[in-house]
């Protein structure tokens, strides 16, 4: 059974030395994850790749992520956590090197299907963790600062590798240096002190193993209308962390570095802000309303849609214009995070909130992540192709593929319109199963 504690849920002691912790891992996560979209045109040139096999190097690391996430996710609800994104994050250090050693395209693909299962083991931990050391009003705060991690890795990723690859002239040289911090990190991952679960609850929650867990998550119709925002959204996200430099470099004319600084920018100092003051935000209006989340999510993703969808319909204009037009909506994008993720924490009972995530990031992997690269890529390479065929040229040129790009990435607002859809019906059925599961901890189910 389940015993009362006070009316004040706890705050672990040593909450946001771990949480800093968890933010480095998450930080490096990111970068290790963006090296392959910056370096995609050297590569694509290397081996003569057609963009839907530069999407599959991203696919294929995606659904592993998502297939390896389910059992690590479960493994996580009963195991030692630190113990799994210790191993994970050395396994997927260790491996991010070794991918700049392989010689062809398929071992590249295979090597990074190994830093999936590497990755897939650290998000449905970490989240969990979190879950147990902050009470509820707090949590969005918490995640902001966690998920911070993503955009400054991805930040310091498209800021820096452009001039990794030019000083040793390599496209090789990025996954070796991106070793080395997270192969460090790893070593104090097993030193964290883990609360127990359900530490941050008003209640003491039971150990007693929970019969059919996916069965029970999928019960709740908040959660299953959560998993298809979180697809959609991430297929939006995939398509542009994977080809937004090799846009930039054909369709506007840049250099690789140009073309990495400025979606370092979109995907990055975007997120800095958004994910800072968005955590903020979403807590206040968690507090002012129930539903008051999910309600700020779903106008963010109005404005996210309406931004992107503008920038790509303007044309070749000033580079610095469309950067601009497009970050204003990556930054209202960036508050998914910060409102969603805690909504799936009120709705589900710490016992199964690893397993939550896991199966959660299963579905924005499986289909959003998974899809998204791949998708995109597939219909660039159509675009290319008609345009070819429109111009009446007999060859391919870079042109072509210029155009068929940025013809395919408008597959962006448009997955961040279904995004705002299953955001609404959430909110319908979110007061609902928050007080379901309050009543579930209460009665020691």
């Amino acid at each position: 059974m389940n015993k009362p504690l006070s009316d004040v849920a706890n705050q672990a002691d040593n909450a946001w030395r771990i949480l800093f912790l968890l933010f480095l891992a998450n930080l490096f996560n990111f970068f290790d994850r963006a090296i392959p979209a910056i370096v995609a045109e050297p590569i694509r040139k290397e081996w003569s790749l057609s963009d839907f096999q530069v999407g599959l190097m991203g696919t294929a690391f995606t659904l592993v992520y998502a297939i390896a996430g389910l059992p690590l996710g479960r493994l996580a609800d009963t195991g030692s956590r630190k113990t799994i994104m210790g191993v994970g994050l050395a396994v997927w250090s260790g491996l991010t090197a070794v991918n700049g050693m392989v010689s062809h395209f398929w071992s590249f693909v295979l090597v990074r299907m190994g830093v999936g299962i590497g990755e897939a083991s650290y998000a449905p931990a970490a989240n969990s963790l979190i879950g147990d050391l902050f009470p509820a009003q707090r949590r969005a705060r918490a995640m902001g600062i966690f998920m911070l991690g993503l955009p400054l890795g991805l930040l310091l990723a498209f800021f820096t590798i452009g001039s990794m690859v030019k000083a040793f002239d390599s496209w090789r040289a990025p996954f070796f240096i991106a070793a080395v911090p997270g192969l460090i990190l790893a070593l104090f991952m097993f030193f964290i002190r883990e609360p127990r679960r359900g530490a941050a609850e008003s209640v003491v929650v039971s150990e007693a193993p929970i019969e059919r867990p996916i069965r029970r998550l999928l019960s709740i119709a908040t959660f299953r209308w959560l998993v298809l925002a979180g697809l959609a959204y991430n297929f939006a996200t995939y398509a542009c962390n994977s080809f937004m430099v090799p846009m930039l470099q054909r369709y506007f004319q840049v250099s690789l570095q140009e073309a990495a600084v400025a979606t370092g920018v979109i995907v990055g100092v975007t997120g800095l802000i958004g994910l800072t003051l968005g955590g903020v935000v979403a807590d206040k209006l968690h507090e002012r309303s129930l539903n008051g989340r999910l309600l700020f999510a779903a106008f963010s993703m109005l404005v996210a849609t309406l931004a992107t969808a503008y920038a790509l319909h303007a044309g070749l204009v000033a580079i610095s214009l469309f950067v601009a037009v497009f970050s204003l909506g990556w930054l209202f994008a960036y508050n998914f995070y910060t409102c969603v993720y805690p909504a799936i924490q009120d709705v589900v009972e710490p016992r199964l909130r690893a397993t939550a995530m896991a199966v959660f990031f299963a579905g924005l992997y499986l289909l959003g992540g998974g899809l998204g690269p791949v998708v995109v890529g597939l219909l660039s390479d159509h675009f290319a192709q008609q345009a070819m065929l429109a111009a009446g040229a007999g060859e391919m040129t870079e042109v072509f593929k210029a155009v068929g790009l940025h013809g395919a990435m408008y597959l962006i607002p448009v997955a961040l319109l279904a995004t705002l859809i299953f955001l609404l019906l959430a909110t319908g059925s979110f007061g609902r199963d928050a007080e379901a599961m309050k009543v579930r901890m209460q009665a020691g189910l």
